[in-house]
């Protein structure tokens, strides 16, 4: 007979009969209505399932024939009931447990903001919390993004959007700052100066009285723009601004060494976890010797967090990295380009990126020592100009 629909719900045992007359117990069993599958011979028996429900009709059945059950597996929704309910504290504590994991996931955890840089945070979480986006609030009562939207920006000035995004038990506040005109700081009235000696290459007064021209030869502290205009007895004093260019001259002593030593990583690592608690670290994995000749260590911490406090636990790794280390010969060329890219980035760090090197000339090189020794000259266009404020008496 083919299985009862709902029988692993209803429950079934598997039981294995024998006695004389088996075969005649299975003909009374079925003409009795009562419905059995899955019978198979056993030993000196059969095997047989049942529906739990017709178990005990099975009784006056087995005395008639003189045959003998033993029930060899229980199956199906009340046996695991019943089971359960002998382990009732386990299946209490499972329960409240899915019960809580459920609670805890319908709570907000944590709130964050992003994208504001004038509005502080505290005062858009502030906001936050007044329309019901804090932690410890419930999922559910949250409003609707467009909603809680429109009244954040109504309550924190500055505002053109904010966004509620969730991810689980975290919002974040993604916000748009309205753009405000930049305070352009207040200028005293004063000349624009030459900062050292030079030949003017380019000069353009944007406000003020250029007093020198193309060409001209300056000395540190020369006055390029004035920021005086008018004759001796109607003097206006103005903010010098403009732009000079001019033509200086740099020495650089430079010394390379022809031997240059480096590191690089080869890609193999060892790694070791610790369980940090407090100032203590317990090694849980990654013990032994690397073995690498060099090597360098890296730590990684990883400590457990709640809100904006850092709790003294959590966890440890440490990559310990092997180095190699290399030796690269230069030659003579090699060292003194090298020694020449070296001082053209500083006179671009020092003097503005839109300098110009016109020209450079290597007075003195020698080789002594494992270096190459240079006096070098360098010509460069570059913008002399510098403030002096104006003092009236």
């Amino acid at each position: 007979m083919k299985e009862p629909p709902l029988s692993s719900l209803r429950g079934f045992v598997t039981l294995h009969v024998s006695g004389p007359q088996v075969e005649k117990f299975i003909n009374a069993v079925t003409g009795a209505g009562i419905i059995i599958w899955d019978v198979r011979p056993a030993g000196d028996g059969a095997s047989l399932n049942l529906l739990l429900d017709d178990f005990f009709r099975l009784r006056p059945l087995l005395k008639k024939t003189g045959c003998r059950m033993h029930v060899t597996a229980r199956h199906g929704l009340p046996f695991r009931l019943a089971r359960l309910w002998r382990r009732k504290f386990f299946a209490a504590g499972i329960l409240i447990f899915g019960v809580g994991l459920l609670l805890l996931s319908s709570m907000i955890w944590s709130v964050k903001v992003e994208g504001n840089t004038r509005i502080p945070t505290e005062d858009i979480l502030e906001a936050a919390r007044k329309e019901g986006v804090y932690p410890f609030q419930w999922i559910w009562r949250m409003q609707e993004s467009d909603e809680l939207s429109r009244e954040l920006t109504t309550l924190v000035p500055g505002l053109t959007w904010a966004g509620f995004h969730r991810n689980g038990t975290s919002i974040t506040i993604q916000v748009v700052e309205a753009d405000r005109p930049d305070n352009k700081p207040l200028l005293s009235q004063r000349h624009l100066i030459s900062r050292t000696d030079a030949v003017v290459t380019e000069i353009y007064a944007e406000q003020g009285r250029p007093v020198v021209s193309r060409n001209s030869r300056v000395k540190k502290g020369d006055i390029l723009i004035s920021g005086a205009l008018g004759d001796e007895e109607n003097t206006e004093f103005v903010v010098a601004k403009g732009m000079v260019k001019g033509l200086v001259w740099h020495e650089y002593n430079l010394e390379v060494p022809l031997k240059r030593t480096g590191s690089a990583y080869t890609g193999e690592r060892k790694d070791r976890t610790y369980l940090v608690l407090g100032k203590w670290a317990i090694q849980l994995w990654g013990y032994g010797d690397s073995g690498f000749a060099k090597s360098r260590t890296l730590s990684e911490p990883d400590m457990l967090s709640w809100r904006s406090f850092q709790l003294p636990l959590g966890l440890m790794t440490e990559k310990e990295l092997e180095i190699k280390y290399t030796t690269e010969a230069l030659t003579s060329e090699a060292a003194r380009a090298e020694g020449l890219t070296r001082a053209k980035s500083d006179i671009f760090a020092r003097y503005g990126a839109d300098s110009v090197i016109k020209s450079q000339k290597i007075l003195h090189e020698k080789k002594e020592n494992g270096k190459v020794y240079m006096k070098v000259l360098f010509e460069v266009e570059e913008r002399i100009a510098e403030e002096l404020p104006i003092v009236n008496n």
